[in-house]
């Protein structure tokens, strides 16, 4: 009797993606969601994923038509509109010269631009990684969020949240329905696989330097990372 195998998204999924600044970016967004940073940390946090949707969702306007990418791409996890809402309430109308991207962030967007034009199963890699993870996030910890710093009436809030999508659990096992369809060798599979590795890496990398001040290098503090309920921050 043969042994059925795992489906390739469950697989994906079960990856253990281990990471020098992981411990670091757990903190990070613990102290996030227990509202020990403040609102202009939050805004940063924010501002910081502006700059990364900024570019994967021009990668994804490129990608519509694409055969393999293209089922994947869905104005429904759209999050420039929510940020700028977000941003604008947060930082006032002039929030775009407000804003600069950490280190972190420029190489993050860097690999992004190398990448998700020229290789259509790289951009679905970093499209899972960046989309699913930010929809799990959301959905657990929208109202914490708002709670830790007193947005109401989801102001400040837009891109927690997913009006689009009214079954946040069926929509993610169809998005991974649509990753086990996936028309490729098992060569390519495993360089998607990897470049799914560098994505986790570069959501690690940024969450570790968001939890640092401007200029500091230390690490954040620790005093709540036990207290969140939080997805882990690469968990897609």
């Amino acid at each position: 009797m043969s042994t059925p195998t795992s489906s390739f998204s469950a697989r994906l999924r079960g990856f253990a993606w281990h990471d020098p600044q992981a411990a670091a970016a757990g903190r990070y967004w613990s102290a996030l969601v227990a509202g020990e940073l403040g609102r202009d940390r939050y805004a940063d946090h924010l501002a910081q994923h502006w700059f990364v949707y900024e570019v994967l969702e021009e990668a994804a306007d490129a990608m519509r038509r694409d055969r393999l990418a293209g089922p994947f791409v869905d104005d429904a996890l759209s999050r420039l509109p929510a940020l700028r809402a977000d941003l604008e309430f947060l930082l006032g109308s002039a929030w775009a010269e407000r804003i600069t991207p950490r280190r972190a962030t420029g190489e993050y967007v860097a690999r992004l631009r190398e990448v998700c034009w020229r290789s259509p199963a790289w951009f679905v890699a970093h499209h899972y990684t960046r989309c699913l993870g930010d929809l799990q996030r959301g959905v657990l910890n929208a109202e914490a969020i708002a709670k830790a710093y007193g947005l109401t009436g989801g102001r400040g809030l837009s891109f927690h949240r997913y009006p689009a999508i009214r079954d946040p659990d069926r929509y993610e096992s169809d998005y991974r329905e649509r990753l086990d369809a996936l028309a490729l060798d098992p060569t390519a599979l495993a360089g998607l696989v990897g470049e799914v590795g560098v994505a986790h890496r570069h959501t690690y990398a940024l969450l570790a330097d968001l939890g640092r001040e401007p200029g500091d290098d230390r690490p954040p503090s620790a005093a709540a990372f036990a207290r969140s309920r939080q997805v882990s921050p690469a968990q897609a």
